[in-house]
């Protein structure tokens, strides 16, 4: 573990919400020399090429109190250079054979409260998403939303979790009746980006329903749309082409050494951008641009091995969530594939004893602010 002093005024601890991460695939490497030959940040603004179009951070809803008051975190984001803010709402369903999503009572932030939210980053001067996201209440084993597969009439669950039968009718039906409700909400809030879903790659081979849900949010809501795809995951889609960007959780495990030096996490970084650009070839996609909705990297010890995991019982690690930072932006900087990006997340009172995935009162809140530098800042 690294140390390094964190700033002065930073709080000490923080609160942590109860947002599920995904599963993982064994580690992409990528060869040290491409670190080497295309590293280089650019020593100030005036330098740099120019940011992405979205300069964003999520904020999830986490607080059960609907008359939350997030405006002083919002308050703070357009010194940094922020231009978007990607609100995260959950709706549940009981576990992963349940045959139906919906909002729930308690959890889910109510209609008023989201609005609230989205009304006020317009106020600030920027631009607001919404995406909603399915959660699992009582997860059995090892289940999680990427593998949702409702049971048939006998209570079954096939093999193949994309197979496209009508036991998928009743999750269907209630994943499009809150989908198209959050996309009202967003149309109302003023909304300029909506995301029809998030890391539910169990549903991914079941094209002609996402095509055809993707046609009714159009019908609702004027702005940009995507799906967020989980990381290993993105090649399985077959929608893309009816969406406006290509939409990436992105928590790549950037090496199995939390102690790697900046040249790896960096390399790590290029080598998937390059197989992303690869993939994006091959398929005909040269006119979707990607969209990180999620990068995010908790403060702790083994942050950059395991970036999903904010369970891990490590201490904390600033420097390694500012590498891994780091190492994002080294590989995006001044990319015109980019769009934009969300770094997860802007909420709690981070500091260097914080161990979550806020860079509040930490190093790498400075990376996310040279990485969204313009020249007129």
């Amino acid at each position: 573990m690294r140390t390094i002093l964190a700033p002065p005024d930073a709080a000490d601890n923080s609160d942590r919400g109860d947002r599920l991460f995904p599963m993982r695939r064994p580690l992409l490497s990528a060869p040290l020399a491409l670190a080497f030959a295309l590293l280089g940040s650019a020593s100030s603004a005036e330098d740099a090429p120019p940011p992405p179009t979205i300069r964003g951070v999520g904020l999830t809803m986490h607080s059960k109190d609907p008359t939350y008051d997030y405006g002083p975190f919002l308050a703070e984001l357009p010194a940094l250079g922020v231009t978007d803010v990607c609100v995260f709402v959950h709706f549940y369903q009981p576990h992963g054979r349940s045959p139906q999503p919906a909002r729930h009572p308690l959890k889910t932030p109510t209609d008023r409260a989201i609005l609230s939210v989205l009304r006020t980053i317009r106020r600030l001067g920027l631009r607001a998403a919404l995406l909603p996201i399915v959660l699992l209440e009582r997860p059995r084993a090892d289940e999680w939303r990427g593998n949702i597969a409702p049971p048939d009439r006998r209570g079954r669950t096939r093999g193949d979790p994309n197979f496209a039968g009508p036991f998928w009718d009743p999750w269907w039906r209630g994943y499009r009746r809150e989908v198209l409700h959050f996309a009202r909400l967003a149309q109302e809030g003023g909304a300029t980006l909506f995301c029809v879903g998030s890391e539910l790659s169990s549903t991914e081979g079941l094209t002609r329903r996402w095509e055809n849900l993707i046609d009714d949010v159009r019908r609702v809501f004027s702005g940009r749309l995507t799906y967020s795809a989980n990381w290993d995951h993105y090649q399985h889609p077959r929608f893309w082409k009816h969406l406006d960007c290509i939409g990436l959780s992105g928590y790549y495990e950037l090496s199995r050494d939390p102690d790697a030096p900046q040249e790896e996490l960096s390399g790590t970084w290029l080598g998937i951008r390059q197989r992303l650009l690869d993939w994006r070839a091959d398929r005909g996609l040269t006119d979707k641009p990607f969209l990180f909705l999620e990068i995010g990297y908790p403060s702790l010890d083994g942050g950059a091995v395991k970036p999903w995991d904010y369970t891990q019982e490590s201490p904390p690690d600033l420097e390694e969530q500012r590498m891994a930072y780091q190492a994002f932006a080294d590989a995006w900087r001044g990319r015109p594939e980019l769009l934009g990006v969300f770094f997860y997340e802007w909420w709690g009172r981070g500091g260097p004893q914080d161990r979550g995935y806020t860079p509040r009162g930490k190093p790498a809140l400075e990376v996310l602010r040279a990485f969204f530098a313009t020249k007129e800042r």
